[in-house]
């Protein structure tokens, strides 16, 4: 079997993380998965969600768009719509769910990080390029409060990254892009950390059931692309900071 981009099955597109891509975000990241690019801002707020207050404890949030042209066709902005969809309400949950996995919020005071997470052009794995590349935003927005002693310890307590696996023709392939996903027989989404634990799996027969044998060999590709993504990461965040 030949994946549309004569990819091997567990191989990953290539994979660019540019720091700084923006002036005023307290942690700004373009994340790109080949032909994926997202743009993920992190921005720091001295408040928290009312159900917080007074907790001494912060909140991480996400908001996630598809803005106008980043698919072949024009997508209407929701705020035009009056309303977010049903599908990017479940994206942004998943992407806040998966980075409040990597922040002890108590260290991190009553404050809120906010990751906007927006999709400047699309070919699949737009959510989990989003969870990679928002987890690297958030670290620079906190080595931000460190600098500027606005939280006294590192609230960081673990690297994630996300990809996603599936079936396509009968193979378990890894980060489908928009043609193999659009085609695939199961599509699944795996966030991971940097000790190889699970944080989410969302996994769907898209058109044909999978078996337990499909489910291991999608979770041990998905172990592999993740470690990559987290090597990816680590060399970015290592790069000079140009703050």
């Amino acid at each position: 079997m030949i994946r549309p981009s004569n990819r091997e099955p567990d191989e990953l597109r290539p994979v660019r993380i540019t720091r700084g891509f923006t002036r005023y975000a307290e942690g700004s990241v373009l994340i790109e998965f080949g032909e994926t690019r997202v743009l993920c801002n992190a921005s720091v707020e001295d408040r928290v969600p009312p159900f917080l207050r007074n907790s001494k404890r912060g909140w991480i949030t996400a908001e996630y768009s598809l803005l106008p042209r980043s698919t072949s066709t024009r997508t209407a902005r929701e705020a035009a719509r009056g309303r977010q969809t049903g599908r990017t309400l479940e994206i942004q949950r998943l992407i806040g769910r998966a980075l409040r996995a990597c922040v002890n919020t108590e260290l991190l005071g009553e404050r809120t990080i906010t990751v906007d997470c927006d999709v400047i052009q699309a070919d699949g794995g737009t959510r989990t390029a989003a969870i990679t590349g928002g987890y690297v935003a958030i670290v620079d927005a906190v080595n931000r409060l460190l600098r500027e002693k606005r939280i006294a310890a590192n609230p960081i307590v673990r690297a994630i990254a996300s990809v996603s696996v599936g079936i396509y023709r009968g193979i378990a392939v890894t980060d489908l892009d928009y043609a193999e996903d659009s085609q695939a027989d199961t599509d699944m989404n795996v966030v991971m950390d940097d000790s190889g634990r699970f944080i989410e799996i969302q996994g769907t027969a898209e058109r044909e059931p999978f078996s337990k044998d499909d489910i291991d060999t999608m979770l041990l590709q998905a172990n592999s692309a993740c470690r990559q993504l987290l090597e990816h990461q680590r060399r970015a965040l290592e790069q000079q900071d140009d703050d």
